[in-house]
């Protein structure tokens, strides 16, 4: 089997990529490697796939049609029987700032993506969709027919149009698709700029983190593991005929911003030092999924609850803080 993973460098994608390495799976990886956060950290994050000798990268940005394709097919991407789509520009926050960058990759790049798959004639389809598409949905846990015609951010506006345009594909050209809404990813190789990586670095060097509300939203926090596992599960869902779904891929509980920092103030041994501020325009109140669907379909079964995460992340934190002083 071969699989082509977009976003292959960047926190998910490299853990999908070293899942996929592990079972024998050749893997073509797409990254541009842009420069949100540190290159060089991405780098890193392929560094076992690289050794394995089932992962070839292809340096590409998924806007550009032409040289996506080149470039794919210089890596040995002919031939590939799936395609992982999870390159994006990432952040509620900062799409409010630069909402024609965020359409510009996660809208037209993704149009961009779904017609390599044409060029390349790959018919099975996992697209990496996010939880903010429910807005503020009142009903809790959120359900996959659930409105999402209301999201509040840019990026979540251009995640929606993302599955929108995936099904557009379904129709059109007999894609088989799965759309996965995640539910706050974090885990070792999480973004630096997400909250439970900028707190912890902050608590570890005595620095005081900032809140903004009143501590009391609420997220369901799903470990990278977990995430990977129902990425796995949907490749196998887009086998056979042409089909068309959307999962939620989440943790199916909440944990309140000040219970995450007490779970991270007993892992790091230290006590937070908070500068509270206002609620921010973009922020969803709770997100929490009913993951029902996928558990049927996809064989999703999370593992990893928060109170076991945290300290998984702060010992790989610690690792990572040691290395680089070393």
């Amino acid at each position: 089997m071969k699989v082509i993973v977009t976003g292959a460098a960047g926190f998910i994608g490299s853990h999908l990529v070293d899942r996929l390495v592990g079972k024998g799976i050749d893997v073509v990886g797409i990254d541009n490697f842009d420069p949100f956060y540190d290159p060089a950290v991405k780098r890193r994050n392929l560094e076992g796939a690289r050794a394995s000798g089932r992962f070839t990268l292809a340096e590409a940005d998924i806007r550009d049609t032409d040289a996506l394709v080149a470039a794919v097919r210089a890596a040995g991407g002919e031939g590939a029987d799936a395609i992982v789509h999870l390159a994006a520009k990432a952040g509620v926050r900062p799409s409010i700032a630069d909402p024609g960058g965020y359409a510009a990759v996660n809208v037209g790049g993704t149009v961009q993506v779904l017609e390599l798959a044409r060029a390349l004639g790959v018919r099975r389809f996992v697209f990496g969709s996010s939880s903010s598409v429910y807005g503020n949905t009142p009903r809790v846990p959120f359900t996959e027919d659930d409105p999402v015609a209301a999201p509040i951010s840019p990026y979540a506006a251009t995640k929606r149009a993302g599955e929108l345009i995936c099904h557009t594909y379904h129709h059109l050209h007999g894609l088989s698709v799965a759309c996965l809404r995640f539910f706050t990813v974090y885990g070792p190789r999480q973004r630096p700029d997400l909250a439970i990586h900028a707190f912890a670095r902050r608590m570890a060097a005595d620095e005081p983190i900032t809140l903004f509300g009143d501590g009391s939203s609420q997220r369901d926090y799903t470990f990278v593991s977990d995430i990977v596992d129902g990425i796995e599960g949907a490749l196998a869902f887009t086998e056979g005929e042409a089909k068309f779904d959307v999962f939620n891929l989440g943790e199916s509980q909440t944990v309140t911003l000040l219970r995450l920092v007490e779970l991270l103030s007993a892992a790091l041994g230290v006590e937070p030092r908070i500068e509270w501020k206002p609620p921010q325009p973009g922020d969803v109140e709770r997100t929490f999924a009913d993951v029902s669907k996928a558990r049927r379909a996809l064989g999703y079964a999370p593992r990893v609850p928060v109170e076991a995460g945290i300290p998984r992340f702060v010992e790989w934190l610690r690792e990572e803080i040691a290395a680089r002083r070393g």
